[in-house]
């Protein structure tokens, strides 16, 4: 009888996603809207990568030392993911329009006030209503573009967030460069108030005023927010402060790994079973939906990765400023304006089968991280060229398939619970791959520095040409120094590789075939 219901059941859950009813059109003034969230979405994510590039610079302005300077940005970070999680009930309950513009004005107001902090403990503070405030944009874009746009035309929209996601960060070395080479380090906290004044004056004019819903404040998820939200802040802060405090020898780390995971599991338990939860987790049981953020945190972890490895290469072996490194930044984010849309316009044909060219992509990237593997310590920057040309390409093809998996058949009711999940897991993955590459990176000079010790020390030659001066031990010393950070490097691409390896293992496993939205033939989601 179970079976019989649910065969009969499934034709009339197709039929509602299917069915033509008030299908969204776009006007210039709704296109302005929209246009205007992505703006403020984009700033976000520019004021997070700006600043981080920028901090060596704020901290000396600001006499500020190196381990009290690294809590400027986990606080930041910590705020950011931890609201990411909530910020899509929120935009429901206060309409997307209101709450994006306050938040907007919000993360301008606490920007400009950063220079001007009188304490540390005060600049601390702005960093975390900063981090709040912003973490409140980029959920509400995904919401917008599911809910607003046609289906001939979502996945160009769905570009446009893709490009806060690549495009955004790969503009933060240029920018920081900017500011601090030739303006003044403020403007990394400043820049964001002209963009943040556009998009407000879009969104106010393009967006429609939808009704407040009070209502919902009565049921709201007491237990999902007072453990979600310290759980993940203390997961964040455990690591982005764990290669400073050496991880699990730090007794400080250990509280916050564990209180976090006990925190989260209760969270999760909580929003399973909660009527108005911020993560609906039944989501989940979607194969596509389920491959899409598995792949997520993957994608991620390569795309940061893969943007760090060269510019750390190139700052610590031959002391290259952000100036210096930054052609290799906007050597991607210039031709992604082009190389989304197109992307985009590839996956909308009915033909093209998402898997594979979320599967091009992985080799591409693939490609990337074993070209990188065999870099030396005469690598410059010119080295890194066509490294990071392949990215053009790579970054486009993983995200927006990745997309057009989580978002393909979701109706715009559950476009807050995707967004909630894709937008904090995405923030959480960087952190967790800035963890990767700082852990495995010190790990890994450790141990090719004490093998290249070994080495030298059981040759006879070293005594031989005279290197027991101290000017013959210091230059040995750098070159070992300098040897062991570029087979650090090496690994961490190898690392890299293994990652995009392990994803592309699961295409033609977990995912299945999905058609563009705008296709009369609907989604497999099971």
């Amino acid at each position: 009888m179970n079976t019989t219901e649910s065969v009969l059941n499934a034709p009339r859950e197709v039929t509602a996603e299917r069915t033509p009813v008030k299908q969204p059109t776009l006007s210039r003034r709704l296109a302005a809207g929209l246009i205007g969230m992505l703006l403020a979405s984009l700033l976000a994510i520019l004021n997070e990568q700006v600043t981080a590039f920028a901090m060596a610079d704020i901290q000396g302005a600001l006499s500020i030392g190196h381990d009290d300077g690294t809590w400027l940005t986990t606080l930041f970070e910590a705020a950011n993911v931890a609201t990411m999680v909530f910020a899509p009930w929120f935009g429901i309950t206060f309409t997307l329009k209101r709450f994006t513009i306050a938040a907007v004005l919000a993360t301008m107001f606490f920007g400009v006030l950063c220079p001007f902090a009188p304490s540390l403990p005060a600049l601390y503070t702005l960093r975390v209503l900063q981090g709040i405030a912003g973490g409140c944009l980029p959920p509400m874009l995904i919401i917008v573009a599911l809910r607003y746009l046609p289906p001939k035309i979502k996945l160009y929209g769905l570009a446009g967030y893709a490009m806060t996601a690549t495009f955004g960060p790969a503009l933060g070395t240029p920018l920081a460069a900017l500011w601090t080479e030739y303006a003044s380090w403020k403007m990394a906290f400043w820049q964001i108030v002209p963009l943040g004044v556009l998009s407000c004056i879009a969104i106010q004019q393009g967006l429609p005023d939808d009704p407040l819903k009070l209502e919902r404040i009565r049921a709201f998820n007491w237990t999902g927010f007072l453990t979600g939200c310290p759980a993940i802040a203390m997961l964040v802060i455990g690591l982005l402060q764990g290669d400073r405090l050496d991880w699990l020898s730090s007794d400080f780390i250990r509280v916050m790994f564990i209180g976090g995971t006990a925190l989260l599991a209760v969270f999760l338990v909580n929003e399973w079973f909660h009527p108005m939860p911020f993560f609906k987790l039944q989501l989940l049981s979607r194969r596509n939906f389920a491959h899409g953020l598995t792949t997520l945190a993957g994608a991620v972890i390569l795309l940061v990765g893969v943007a760090a490895i060269p510019g750390q290469h190139l700052a610590r072996i031959h002391a290259y400023r952000p100036l210096q490194t930054a052609p290799l930044s906007l050597l991607v984010a210039l031709p992604l304006l082009l190389a989304l849309p197109l992307t985009a316009a590839l996956l909308n044909l009915k033909r093209v089968d998402s898997r594979w060219v979320m599967a091009g992509g992985l080799v591409l990237m693939i490609a990337t991280c074993l070209m990188g593997s065999f870099m030396t310590s005469e690598w410059i920057r010119d080295n890194f060229y066509l490294l990071q040309s392949l990215q053009i390409a790579a970054q486009p093809m993983v995200i927006l398939a990745i997309l057009m998996g989580v978002t393909t058949g979701l109706p715009p009711t559950e476009g807050p619970f995707a967004s909630a999940m894709f937008n904090s897991l995405k923030t959480f993955s960087a952190a967790a791959a800035t963890a990767l590459i700082e852990g495995l990176g010190t790990a890994r000079e450790r141990f090719h520095s004490t093998m290249l010790v070994d080495q030298l020390g059981n040759r006879a030659l070293v005594t031989s040409q005279g290197i027991d001066t101290a000017s013959g031990l210091s230059e040995l010393a750098h070159r070992v120094h300098e040897q062991a950070l570029v087979l650090m490097s090496a690994d961490l691409y190898r690392v890299m590789a293994c990652v995009a390896i392990a994803l592309l293992f699961l295409v033609p496993v977990l995912p299945v075939r999905i058609f563009p939205p705008w296709t009369a033939t609907p989604p497999s989601s099971h």
